[in-house]
C-alpha cells in the first residue's frame, strides 16, 4: 500500500512551472521531486541527479526496454523517462508523496496507467500561461535556445494548452505568488483526502 500520492505538474515550456515547484518544495518539505532521466544535454547550472539523470540513448532504450520507467517520451529529438523504482521508493518505503514536472503526454500515460489501482492516486495539474502571447515571450527572453528550437516549443505550445482539459486541476501563473498559493492548496487538499 502506498502512503504518498503522485502528482503530475505539467504545462508549456517557460510557463514557469520548474519555478513553482522549487518553491513549492521549499514550502512543503514533505514533498518529494522525482527527479527523470533524459538524453538531452544539460543547460548551464543543470547538475546530474539533481535537474535531471543524464545518460546516453542507448542507456535509455534498454532501461525503456526492461520496463524500467513509469513514463517516457521523446520530443524535441531526445528522450525523458520517469524510473519507476525511483518513485514507488519514495511513495512506500519513505511514505512520501512526489512531485513529477513532466510533459502531458507523460502525466496522462501515468493517470492511465493508474487509473484502475487503489493502491497508486495520481493527481494531474496544469500549470497554465495567462496568454499564449505571455508565453512566447517568456520563451524568447529564456535565452536558452536558438530560433530553430523556439520554433519547435511554440508549436507544441498548442498541443499541450489543448491537453489541459484532461488534467484534474489546472492553474493560471499569471501572478507567481497566486500561483503557488492555489498550487500549494491543491496539493494539501489532495494529501488530506
Amino acid at each position: 500500500m502506498m502512503n504518498g500520492k503522485l502528482f503530475c505538474i505539467s504545462g508549456p515550456s517557460g510557463v514557469g512551472k520548474g519555478t513553482l515547484v522549487k518553491e513549492l518544495l521549499r514550502v512543503d518539505p514533505t514533498l518529494a521531486l522525482s527527479v527523470s532521466c533524459t538524453t538531452r544535454a544539460p543547460r548551464k547550472g543543470e547538475r546530474d541527479g539533481v535537474e535531471y539523470f543524464f545518460i546516453s540513448r542507448e542507456k535509455f532504450l534498454e532501461t525503456r526496454d526492461n520496463g524500467g520507467f513509469l513514463e517516457y517520451d521523446e520530443h524535441f529529438g531526445n528522450f525523458y523517462g520517469t524510473p519507476v523504482d525511483y518513485v514507488l521508493d519514495m511513495m512506500s518505503n519513505q511514505k512520501r508523496s512526489v512531485l513529477l514536472e513532466i510533459d502531458v503526454v507523460g502525466a496522462l500515460s501515468v493517470k492511465e496507467r493508474y487509473a484502475d489501482d487503489p493502491d497508486v492516486k495520481v493527481v494531474t495539474i496544469f500549470i497554465s500561461p495567462p496568454t499564449q502571447a505571455e508565453l512566447e515571450s517568456r520563451l524568447a527572453h529564456r535565452g536558452s535556445e536558438d530560433a530553430a528550437q523556439l520554433g519547435l516549443r511554440r508549436e507544441r505550445v498548442q498541443f499541450e494548452l489543448e491537453m489541459c482539459a484532461k488534467y484534474d486541476y489546472v492553474v493560471v501563473n499569471d501572478d507567481f505568488n497566486r500561483a503557488l498559493a492555489e498550487l500549494n492548496d491543491v496539493i494539501q487538499q489532495e494529501k488530506n483526502k
